[in-house]
């Protein structure tokens, strides 16, 4: 008996993509956008919605089931920890004082990621939201080359590393799915 869910994928294209080109919400017609910070604010849009995709369909038992022990990671503790990092970021352009952890100490985002429907609702609640905080603190400073916050971190330096955050927890999100129920590709 094998307990393993059969490989599978949506895409009747291209047998290896999560979705048909046709009905993939990231990708456009016509060239890339102009500029750098476009680009960076592209890629970053993209890999949202990839977690997102990732996430679709599954119940809350699916979202928060766990990898392979010891590890605490599942869909919904990523969706919780990105929410973490998100809130992370304003304060590495603030001059302030970090703003606290919504979920509490230190992987407390992963262990909290328990499988009832109000958590999982409350995540994707909180991920949007901090999303939006985080888009809007860093849409007052266009000028990538910027300094900010204590430690005067450039503002394309926080930018390249939100891309760079999104994309490895994609990464683990594409083989998490894959456990859960075969579902495949990028």
């Amino acid at each position: 008996m094998n307990d393993q869910p059969a490989r599978w994928s949506q895409a009747t294209v291209y047998p290896d993509m999560w979705t048909d080109p046709a009905d993939d919400p990231r990708d456009s017609e016509g060239p890339g956008p102009d500029g750098e910070l476009a680009t960076l604010q592209d890629f970053l849009t993209s890999y949202r919605l990839t977690l997102r995709m990732k996430c679709e369909g599954l119940d809350a038992e699916q979202l928060a089931r766990r990898s392979v022990p010891p590890s605490t990671m599942s869909l919904l503790g990523l969706v919780r920890h990105l929410v973490e990092v998100e809130r992370d970021w304003r304060s590495w352009i603030s001059e302030g004082d970090p703003v606290p952890k919504l979920y509490g100490a230190r992987d407390a985002d992963f262990h909290g990621a328990v499988a009832k429907q109000a958590v999982v609702d409350a995540a994707f609640v909180d991920l949007e939201r901090e999303q939006a905080a985080t888009d809007a603190a860093l849409a007052e400073h266009p000028d990538l080359g910027k300094r900010v916050g204590k430690d005067r971190i450039a503002v394309r330096e926080l930018m390249v590393h939100r891309v760079e955050e999104y994309a490895r927890h994609c990464g683990h999100a594409d083989l998490l799915r894959e456990c859960i129920d075969g579902r495949v590709g990028q």
